[in-house]
């Protein structure tokens, strides 16, 4: 549960400068850290990617254990309080010992956890936390890394005798099969949160719209931590200006609401009801809209109403921080996509910040929740899915993420993943998703659609995507096939979109897109220049329009973003219809002209 502060509960907020060290060689020293912890320790901010804070590039390359520290002290008004330490996100895999133990492992960069220190700590006596956090990406990991060598837009070629001999000499390395970079360390909040005795550790709402969107009631289910019985908990359904609609009493019910208000993506109102639900001392209170999700034939259906995605691919990415989290940068973002009359963006690709997904919540932004597997691919000879050991720690992820995230109105549908590999394997491929495919379903208690997000690939003969509650292609026609040659991109796209509408499925593109370099100009408009990227999306855009079953466009990217270095990536990805500070390109103010005129409901 997202951590609030009320007159049951606070917030100790950890953020701030953290003591910070990285391994100085391989004599195992380090083991000793986190039981006494170097008084040379550098100091780095919290929450944040370490690995632009220095002027180090050893910070940059780096790949292996972290170590962080920092010496808490719990004031002692907290006695008597339940006590847990919570962190929204270490990437990738991270251990948090207190005074020297174990306290609690967890794998995964993108998502929360936390464990009960009450037992483990005097309150008013200094306690020491170290944090070791690994950020080594390979064949079991999510996101996956490239355990050959292989840069992902590099120039390793393996023909040549020398580079041969010198990848086999260089040792280890951290290289994606992804192409954003791979920034890690302690990147969202850290804090304790101070509970009673016996407090609310659940909640669960589910949006039921009746009477041809008339009336509506919210099903609430509620668990609870603690050995005494405080009875049964009070909820109490408020309106946007405090006023109690609808009151229910027990672990599970029912609040019926007449003449409801329907949450609505921007610019229509995207109004919130407040949950509050009280056990004992305790008390809770979740903001959630009412709305229902559906597809039917080769629409997705908002409040029963045929919705069209506007919007883009992102990444949480900026300057110095990485992907640390950015409640201010979150802000700008959300008015930029207000800005450019988008409603809507895919957590390109992982879960994003809780924050960033309740502030869309808030300004009426539909999001596809995207798990981080992306890079299931291991080329023509290899099988991912008998030989990478990804399976059950995606089902995990996958757990965990829905788990987060069920309650929020503006998530719409759950992406299982980031173009894996489905077309040299076929049939693996499709043991492997349509699993995490009912799974998904299963974990849903709103049972959302389930998508899956297709790479450039011979869609005859994948069998996985077409399956799929929408299906969801990234192409890019024009960029990478057909380079620069705009007319034969229109046809191909043309001729793949053919075989898609024989589908009858729906259909969105949630990536096609250009590189541009900000103020590289040309009166030829060729590949690169600002006023290609504009006429890129204008052409294509045409033929999209064209399409009735094609509901939804979704341009990569958003901003530019960082990547790992190559040759064909000049200080990282340069899609962006948004520079990383986020000026605007030429592109931006077509596509602002463009979904101006398109209407959330009923284009198509």
């Amino acid at each position: 549960m997202y951590p609030i502060e009320n007159k049951a509960r606070s917030i100790l907020s950890l953020d701030g400068m953290w003591d910070f060290k990285l391994p100085e060689g391989s004599e195992g020293r380090e083991d000793a850290w986190i039981r006494d912890f170097p008084k040379d320790g550098e100091s780095l901010y919290v929450p944040a990617s370490y690995n632009d804070q220095r002027e180090d590039g050893r910070y940059r390359s780096y790949r292996g254990r972290a170590y962080y520290h920092r010496s808490v002290t719990v004031p002692s008004i907290y006695e008597g309080q339940r006590l847990f330490l919570r962190f929204d996100a270490v990437a990738h895999d991270a251990w948090i010992y207190i005074n020297g133990e174990l306290l609690i492992a967890h794998r995964g960069g993108f998502l929360p956890f936390e464990a009960e220190i009450t037992e483990r700590i005097r309150t008013g006596t200094p306690f020491s936390v170290v944090v070791v956090c690994d950020n080594t990406i390979d064949h079991s990991t999510l996101p996956v890394g490239n355990e050959e060598g292989t840069a992902f837009f590099g120039s390793d070629n393996a023909q040549v005798p020398a580079v041969a001999e010198a990848k086999k000499l260089r040792g280890n390395v951290n290289l994606p099969n992804f192409d954003f970079f791979n920034y890690c360390g302690i990147n969202r909040h850290v804090r304790i949160i101070s509970k009673p005795v016996e407090f609310i550790s659940g909640l669960t709402l589910v949006p039921v719209l009746q009477d041809g969107l008339k009336s509506a009631e919210i099903q609430y289910r509620i668990q609870v931590d603690g050995k005494a019985d405080r009875g049964l908990p009070e909820v109490a359904l408020s309106d946007r200006e405090g006023n109690i609609v609808a009151r229910g009493t027990g672990f599970e019910g029912r609040l019926r609401i007449d003449r409801p208000r329907l949450w609505e993506p921007y610019p229509g109102d995207p109004y919130l009801y407040s949950v509050t639900v009280t056990y004992g001392e305790d008390e809770y209170t979740e903001q959630t809209g009412l709305r229902s999700v559906r597809t039917e034939g080769t629409r997705l259906l908002i409040n029963d109403r045929p919705f069209y995605f506007k919007g883009f691919g992102k990444h949480e990415d900026f300057y110095i921080g990485g992907r640390g989290v950015n409640e201010l940068l979150n802000t700008k973002d959300i008015n930029l996509l207000h800005w450019i009359h988008a409603n809507s963006f895919r957590t390109s690709h992982y879960p994003y910040a809780e924050e960033m997904i309740r502030l869309c919540d808030r300004e009426g932004i539909v999001v596809i929740d995207e798990a981080p597997a992306v890079g299931i691919n291991g080329g023509p000879s290899v099988n991912p899915y008998e030989t990478y050991p990804l399976k059950d720690y995606h089902k995990q992820v996958l757990k965990e993420m829905i788990e987060r995230d069920k309650n929020h109105p503006c998530i719409v549908m759950w992406s299982l993943g980031n173009e894996p590999d489905t077309e040299n394997f076929p049939e693996s491929a499709y043991e492997y998703w349509r699993e995490l495919y009912g799974l998904a379903h299963e974990l849903d208690p709103q049972d959302r659609p389930v998508t899956l997000v297709c790479c450039q690939n011979d869609y005859t003969r994948d069998k996985v995507t077409r399956t799929m509650d929408v299906v969801c292609i990234n192409r890019y026609y024009g960029w990478y096939n057909l380079s620069g040659d705009m007319k034969a991109a229109a046809l191909a796209w043309n001729i793949e979109l053919d075989f898609w509408e024989k589908q009858g499925k729906p259909v969105m593109v949630t990536e096609y897109g250009c590189d541009a370099i900000q103020g590289l100009h040309g009166t030829n408009g060729e590949m690169f220049t600002e006023e290609f990227q504009a006429e890129y999306y204008r052409i294509l855009d045409a033929e999209f329009d064209k399409r009735d079953f094609l509901m939804g466009e979704h341009c990569w990217a958003f901003a530019d973003f960082g990547t790992l270095q190559g040759v064909m990536r000049p200080d990282g990805n340069k899609k962006g219809v948004f520079t990383r500070e986020r000026r605007p390109k030429l592109s931006a103010h077509f596509l602002r002209e463009r979904w101006e005129k398109i209407p959330n409901f009923d284009y198509k």
